[in-house]
């Protein structure tokens, strides 16, 4: 079993991308078996679609990795390296690009989202970032990809340009990489908005819990947080009508690894003035170390850029018999 994953270098992380992302690929590599294998990259590549900062993208391609490392990635146990150190990826995603379809790309929801009216206006490198995710993953034999819902269509384009590959040039090469769908992974909502994802972009800060916040900004944002005047229900289907009671219950729930239903057996009939305290409590608990092992990891960049470094070593020898196999398929090597 080989897990292959990435995760674009973004400044300011919140909850929502530590509970919906980080803390699933530690699980991940903590479930691992003898002989299996996960890699993780920061996907500074994919960050070039859109306008950036040269200086912004490199700090925070050094800041991911110091939360990947403070969360729990172990460099000894998983491969953790930054896209851009490991040309295969271009490569692989230039040749597949020969094999992928307009057709197929244009498809893409994601695309059409981003994208939105102003297509025209929008980067080449937008429109084929998913042949570029394919060979992210393909390059590596991934047997398994780590997916969301709004990555599931990504990973079927990544199997349908393997299979054309494998068809159009006769050889049995690429690996079809099955999705890993995490039921534990949660949507996590704003706190001001049930209706809308914990985002960085959202102009209020009282919206998200950053993993670089104190102690106290938690607890006056969790305090803080939209909620609605009932107390806490017995039966889970109470909430469906409830966003953001649903929502701080489904963190609840995700940072104290239980399920909803056992929050509720808790807490059901407590008004939020007193659950809300316990919410920021437990949160205080598990991120607070975190928050620290970041800052002392930040404190030493070169030493985070180092294991990159290693990371990227380990992971151009593991892409390079598949890019060999596939340059000697299109007639680019002998």
């Amino acid at each position: 079993m080989r897990v292959v994953s990435g995760i674009q270098p973004t400044g300011n992380l919140h909850l929502g991308n530590y509970l919906g992302a980080i803390k699933q690929w530690v699980a991940m590599q903590d479930a691992m078996e003898a002989g299996d294998e996960c890699l993780f990259f920061l996907a500074d590549l994919h960050a070039l679609t859109v306008s950036i900062d040269p200086r912004e993208l490199a700090a925070n391609t050094v800041e991911m990795a110091a939360t990947l490392l403070a969360a729990g990635i172990d460099p000894d146990r998983s491969v953790l390296f930054n896209q851009a150190r490991v040309p295969a990826h271009s490569e692989l995603g230039w040749i597949l690009g020969g094999t992928a379809r307009i057709g197929w790309l244009n498809r893409m929801t994601q695309w059409k989202d981003k994208a939105g009216k102003n297509r025209e206006g929008a980067s080449v490198g937008l429109f084929t970032y998913p042949v570029l995710q394919a060979a992210d993953v393909l390059a590596y034999q991934a047997t398994h990809v780590p997916v969301g819902d709004d990555q599931k269509q990504h990973l079927e384009l990544a199997r349908d340009i393997a299979t054309k590959f494998n068809t159009d040039f006769g050889v049995d090469l690429f690996t079809l990489p099955e999705p890993f769908v995490s039921k534990s992974a949660p949507r996590i909502m704003s706190l001001r908005d049930g209706g809308a994802k914990m985002s960085k972009s959202d102009p209020s800060d009282m919206s998200r819990i950053n993993l670089s916040d104190p102690d106290d900004a938690i607890a006056a944002k969790f305090r803080k947080a939209r909620t609605d005047p009932d107390p806490l229900p017995a039966d889970p289907a109470a909430l469906d009508a409830r966003p953001e009671a649903r929502n701080l219950v489904t963190i609840y729930a995700a940072l104290a690894d239980q399920s909803v239903e056992a929050v509720l057996a808790t807490h059901a009939g407590q008004g939020f003035g007193v659950f809300k305290p316990a919410l920021a409590d437990l949160a205080i608990a598990r991120l607070g170390p975190i928050r620290d092992r970041m800052a002392a990891l930040l404190g030493d960049r070169s030493a985070v850029g180092a294991v990159l470094s290693r990371g990227a070593e380990r992971a151009r020898e593991l892409a390079a018999p598949t890019l060999h196999a596939a340059q000697r398929a299109v007639g680019l090597q002998l």
